[in-house]
């Protein structure tokens, strides 16, 4: 068993005007690997405006816990869950630390951490203050820890399932804003083969 980074590149035919939804699913479907022992990274790459095609790639330490994935209730749940407008055309395994920069894809650059901020912020005021504004009231008389925990968890609820992915969807294009070259470069690529890679 090859005890090297394992890098997965999937592909995936997107049907045009779908692309926002699969680009949702396939974050959240890498949010699930996040939990798996032994996850190292993924990203979301696709191959241009005018191209269906698409690339979700996962780096985990070893052989061994990306296969527990690809083979686990939750992989199959999440792949029953993209739709008939996408289409997995294949997968492809490479081993080594090098793959992970220098493979057939590469991951979106992380956006600037002022952007981030902003992000996190536009998604926690919202939910703390309809808290404030609609639950404190009523529960001003508990515990203080109480009411604390009661607000962490709602907050942190509305966030993860209610705001977030919402932001992410909307917000994308600014977040990566390098996509477009990428893709163009990723694109040429394909159509010119081992050429342009010199």
């Amino acid at each position: 068993m090859n005890s090297e980074p394992v890098t997965v590149t999937a592909a995936y035919r997107v049907d045009p005007g779908r692309e926002s939804e699969f680009y949702a699913w396939a974050i959240e479907m890498l949010n699930a690997a996040a939990s798996l022992p032994g996850y190292l990274g993924g990203g979301v790459m696709g191959s241009g405006s005018a191209s269906s095609q698409w690339h979700v790639l996962y780096r985990f330490e070893a052989e061994g816990p990306a296969r527990a994935w690809d083979s686990s209730l939750e992989r199959a749940r999440w792949a029953s869950r993209t739709g008939p407008f996408v289409q997995e055309k294949g997968t492809q395994r490479t081993s080594g630390l090098e793959n992970w920069f220098k493979g057939p894809v590469r991951p979106l650059p992380p956006p600037p951490k002022w952007k981030l901020w902003l992000v996190n912020l536009s998604a926690v005021f919202p939910p703390v203050l309809i808290f404030n504004v609609l639950v404190i009231p009523f529960i001003k008389d508990t515990n203080f820890l109480l009411r604390t925990l009661a607000l962490c968890l709602g907050v942190t609820a509305m966030v993860t399932w209610l705001v977030m992915p919402r932001l992410q969807r909307i917000l994308k294009r600014w977040l990566y804003p390098p996509l477009q070259p990428i893709r163009g470069r990723h694109r040429r690529m394909v159509a010119d083969g081992p050429r342009a890679r010199r």
